[in-house]
């Protein structure tokens, strides 16, 4: 696939912010939290099929994030996209003939997502959402003895799911948690070795703040 630069997905924030009606409220948020991944199987041109285990490392650096703009409707439907900063580190990379195998600068899903909100219990605020893209993953993969491909790549379809809460704590602001689940197809080309292509699921649980204007 045509690697590309991430800054440009970026812009797609700027494009729903801008975007928003005069009348819709429009949501800011930004978050972090706890990512984890499953095994996945692994099938490559040069180096077969095998099952990989994957660790999320939520913290270490690059972190765990995420960040989207939602536009909401007063009927308290909203829609907008989002950027999450998933990320994945192979477990005991040698175990399959190779030095690296990263996602750690991020599976990078940019999605465009449906919400919708509930009324509120007291001060909490229940939320559903679900949204599909595209995955940009960062590649980081060295098969042993091999060339690193090293760099982002448009890889395949990207889809989420999103169930949570939010906690007013004034007029603009909002603290939320949530569950956050994902699944990215990964069609990877390596610098002189073939394809290596993984479909990869993510869990994670979010905490967050949402600034409205």
């Amino acid at each position: 696939m045509k690697c590309i630069s991430f800054s440009k997905i970026l812009c797609c924030l700027a494009v729903a912010i801008t975007a928003a009606p005069a009348l819709a409220e429009t949501e800011l948020s930004f978050y972090g939290g706890y990512q984890t991944a499953p095994h996945s199987v692994v099938t490559t041109s040069d180096f077969g099929t095998f099952t990989v285990g994957w660790k999320g490392k939520s913290f270490s650096m690059p972190p765990y994030y995420g960040v989207r703009a939602i536009v909401w409707q007063p009927s308290g439907f909203g829609w907008g996209v989002e950027v999450n900063h998933a990320k994945v580190y192979a477990d005991q990379p040698s175990n399959y003939g190779f030095e690296r195998m990263e996602f750690t600068d991020g599976l990078n899903l940019v999605t465009l997502n449906a919400f919708q909100r509930y009324k509120s219990r007291g001060k909490i605020t229940p939320y559903l959402g679900a949204g599909t893209g595209i995955a940009v993953p960062h590649v980081d993969i060295t098969p042993s003895g091999g060339q690193h491909t090293f760099g982002y790549q448009l890889t395949g379809v990207a889809v989420q799911w999103v169930a949570g809460a939010s906690l007013p704590i004034n007029d603009t602001w909002k603290a939320f948690a949530e569950y956050k689940g994902s699944y990215s197809q990964n069609a990877v080309k390596l610098d002189g070795a073939g394809t290596f292509d993984t479909n990869i699921i993510t869990n994670a649980l979010n905490i967050g703040v949402s600034h409205s204007f």
